[in-house]
């Protein structure tokens, strides 16, 4: 089990370092008033962190409203 884990880990940062390479390219962003350059690689990866959080956010209020519920 354990090497199967990190082989999968493996796996992920193989596969994100290869998405990293292939797009290093800058891009505009723009984000209301704001026009941003970056790398393609970093906005992915901005992206990806904000819509983690909000989803870790938004389970953790959901479980903390069933968690309520059933208590009272």
């Amino acid at each position: 089990m354990n090497k199967l884990k990190h082989g999968l880990i493996l796996v992920v940062v193989l596969l994100a370092i290869i998405v990293i390479i292939q797009n290093t390219k800058a891009v505009e962003t723009k984000l209301l008033f704001v026009t941003i350059t970056m790398p393609r690689a970093l906005l992915l990866l901005v992206t990806f962190l904000v819509g983690f959080s909000v989803g870790v956010f938004f389970l953790s209020f959901y479980k903390s409203r069933t968690t309520k519920a059933k208590k009272g």
